[in-house]
């Protein structure tokens, strides 16, 4: 008789329990196996089973039988093959008690294996991961149903954890999962990567909801959090992911180079109370170098393969991350940057952060000149950086009572108690400065 070898929480094989590991060792490195193996494991599942609430399904609830048994046991060497195996043995028991799905049974009975990843390569799990990708960013959901479900199925985090992210609650995250799951299901999305003609607009999606992750992860929408980290760091598994598919997509480098550059900043953009820190006012000696390296190489490597709205946004990031102060920042390399990127991306969003590295390339007059030209258009008029920004030139120039205006206006549509603040501290500043000017004029 064998004896199946098992694995400690750091790594050694082991033959039971490891007494050293305490137990809320025990749920630190349950959780980061549990976001390790939970991706790959229900694509492999979703594959066989050609439905993700049912491999989800099984697949947590041999998660449950997983915690007690390795508690007690040890891990075993393969931790995701011991979890595909008990997810499908719950899974056929499920599916012979429903007696509408008997070709289902067929199908699991014949491929019965005793090592399930033995008829999946690992090759094939990847495949699985990027079937599963393109079926959760498909076009026909909603795009809150498309970010839910990759940070379900992809990204392991459980349905309160996806809820408290995007200030939700448990149940209407529960309801938004149900629904984009019934409608895969309804719709008959199919669980493949698309073919060569769809590809383009496809991985559009998937990057543009990869963004969107990491974007309320960098700078929260609303809350008292402004960064909130897992969510940051999740996208940037995920791009990698991504990259590590599709490695000669030039967009894919280029997301992950945008993330990896914006992310580089973060121990240097809150202050020791929480507050924020602008670019200016950055201690640059905390920012990260080694992702910089990385982000400024994918730049490098991908420019040749093209230059899209991901790869020129990363480009100017790495503008801001090779220079030395804000001060020497390449501000005409940045402008053109932005003026590429309104070329193959036309919005006023980037029309304002183009208009203020004009500012700082020509001078506050100038970039508020254009400012307001973008303002008299009102497409931005509830876009409270547009107020923000214009608030800081008229602050520059002197111009307080109007800067205090511009402040109070970003102030009434921003819900970021972080950001709040920091615009609050602003425009005290700016009443400050105007009433110091009022009384050396000798006005009442």
């Amino acid at each position: 008789m064998t004896t199946t070898r098992k694995r400690s929480w750091s790594g050694r094989a082991s033959p039971g329990p490891d007494p050293s590991v305490t137990p809320g060792e025990f749920e630190i490195a349950a959780a980061r196996l549990y976001r390790e193996v939970w991706g790959r494991a229900v694509a492999a599942l979703t594959r066989t089973l050609g439905d993700l609430d049912l491999a989800e399904d099984v697949l947590q609830e041999a998660w449950i039988v997983a915690l007690e048994r390795w508690r007690a046991d040890g891990v075993p060497s393969d931790p995701t093959a011991w979890l595909l195996t008990t997810a499908r043995n719950k899974a056929v028991d499920r599916i012979r008690r429903a007696t509408n799905l008997k070709s289902k049974e067929r199908l699991l009975v014949e491929s019965d294996s005793t090592d399930p990843l033995a008829e999946i390569p690992d090759s094939s799990i990847t495949d699985d991961r990027l079937r599963l990708m393109f079926t959760c960013c498909h076009p026909a959901l909603s795009i809150e149903a498309r970010v839910a479900l990759t940070l379900r199925t992809l990204g392991g985090l459980t349905t309160p954890e996806i809820a408290s992210a995007f200030l939700v609650t448990d149940t209407t995250m529960g309801q938004r999962l149900s629904r984009a799951k019934r409608k895969i299901k309804v719709a008959g999305i199919p669980y493949e990567v698309p073919p060569d003609h769809a590809l383009p607009e496809r991985l559009a999606s998937i990057l543009a909801v990869n963004y969107l992750i990491f974007s309320e992860g960098y700078a929260s929408s609303s809350g008292t959090q402004l960064v909130r980290r897992e969510l940051c760091e999740e996208a940037i598994r995920l791009a990698r992911l991504l990259v590590a598919f599709m490695p000669d997509e030039a967009e894919a480098r280029g997301l992950l180079a945008l993330l990896l550059l914006h992310h580089s900043r973060r121990m240097a953009r809150l202050g020791p109370s929480g507050d924020l820190v602008l670019l200016e006012d950055q201690d640059r000696t905390q920012w990260d170098r080694a992702a910089i390296e990385e982000g400024l190489a994918l730049v490098e490597r991908a420019l040749p393969l093209g230059a899209g709205p991901y790869l020129l946004q990363a480009a100017i990031a790495g503008a801001h991350a090779g220079a030395d102060s804000f001060e020497s920042t390449d501000w005409a390399q940045i402008v053109v940057l932005y003026g590429l990127l309104y070329e193959r991306a036309p919005s006023p969003v980037v029309e304002l952060n183009r208009a203020v590295a004009v500012a700082m390339r020509d001078g506050a007059a100038v970039g508020l000149d254009l400012i307001d030209r973008i303002r008299a258009e009102k497409s931005l008029e509830r876009f409270h950086l547009l107020h923000a920004a214009r608030a800081d030139l008229l602050r520059r120039m002197g111009r307080n009572d109007e800067a205090a205006e511009s402040y109070e206006r970003a102030l009434e549509l921003q819900q970021s108690a972080p950001e709040r603040r920091y615009l609050e501290n602003r425009l005290a500043e700016v009443r400050n400065r105007s009433s110091l000017h009022t009384s050396e004029s000798g006005n009442p």
